[in-house]
């Protein structure tokens, strides 16, 4: 089977972007998947997305509740999952 005819009935899909904002610049832009990162931890203190700014350079880190979670790795953001040490 060639590649053509595994993908034939495929449509394009339009990549995914979500938008965000910064604290310092207060800049307000739409970044890329691949521009988030997500790391899950064992508590909301510890489950939170980050980016650099693209206006300012800034590193930003925001809390992300099950919903933004759920969103973020629906939409191919890279994720780490932290365990905890006992």
């Amino acid at each position: 089977m060639t590649a053509a005819a595994a993908f034939g009935g495929m449509r394009r899909v339009a990549p995914v972007v979500f938008k965000a904002g910064c604290p310092d610049c207060r800049g307000r832009f739409e970044l890329a998947a691949s521009a988030l990162r997500l790391a899950i931890g064992a508590s909301r203190r510890t489950t939170f997305y980050s980016f650099t700014c693209p206006e300012c350079g800034a590193a930003v880190r925001k809390p992300a509740g099950e919903r933004i979670v759920e969103l973020l790795t629906g939409g191919g953001v890279r994720t780490l999952r932290l365990h905890t040490t006992v």
